[in-house]
């Protein structure tokens, strides 16, 4: 699974990816990460990316032509096109996995007042990871990247896990868990857990998942 990451800030990723089990998937080519500088594409002789909307308002705008030469450069077959903005559709674990069929994932990422609108047409979708304003892209890029690489086998290490999030219909809602101590505090884990019966165990889990999606909708 390739992705290519489209910014004006790319060392904001430097860290990010060169820990943990990110790194470890980069490391065994499981996942493939390209960071791209926007600025890098740019036709003006000081790499200027953005101007003041038409109009007026508040802040810049980053402009479409760089976008444009930025994802003729780097869009490859069976890709997918992303823009990030608060006006995109929710990015749920069920969207990661709809999204783990393409091959290559193009992540662009606002900043500033955001993008010239036109740069919609080059997107495939656009997305937001919550219903709150950010700075930039850059933050949901990670987590789409962070959720999909989940997806990949052999990314976490164990299939277990990864059938877990690959269930019903590609949602996942994670149960409470505990580990040692059985008390502390005097907040002790639920017996049926100590229980060594599994089917039990496995129902206890499955009511709690019920909870759980149901304080979602809510």
């Amino acid at each position: 699974m390739q992705f290519d990451i489209i910014t004006i800030f790319p060392h904001i990723f430097d860290s990010y990816f060169k820990e943990s089990l990110i790194k470890k998937a980069l490391d065994k080519n499981l996942l493939k990460i390209n960071v791209h500088n926007l600025r890098d594409y740019s036709s003006d002789k000081r790499k200027k990316v953005d101007d003041r909307p038409y109009g007026g308002g508040l802040g810049m705008v980053l402009m479409i032509e760089p976008i444009f030469r930025a994802l003729k450069k780097i869009k490859k077959k069976d890709s997918r096109v992303i823009l990030f903005t608060p006006r995109g559709k929710l990015f749920t674990q069920k969207k990661a996995s709809q999204l783990k069929k393409y091959k290559q994932i193009v992540l662009i990422c606002g900043r500033y007042e955001g993008v010239d609108e036109r740069v919609k047409k080059l997107a495939d979708e656009e997305l937001s990871i919550g219903e709150y304003d950010l700075m930039g892209g850059e933050l949901p890029a990670m987590v789409v990247i962070e959720t999909m690489a989940r997806l990949v086998p052999d990314v976490i290490g164990k299939k277990d896990l990864l059938k877990e999030r690959l269930t019903r219909g590609g949602g996942f809602v994670e149960y409470a868990q505990y580990t040692r101590p059985e008390e502390f505090n005097k907040w002790k884990v639920p017996r049926v857990l100590l229980s060594g019966n599994h089917k039990r165990i496995q129902e206890w889990r499955d009511e709690r998942k019920k909870v759980i999606e149901k304080y979602q909708k809510i």
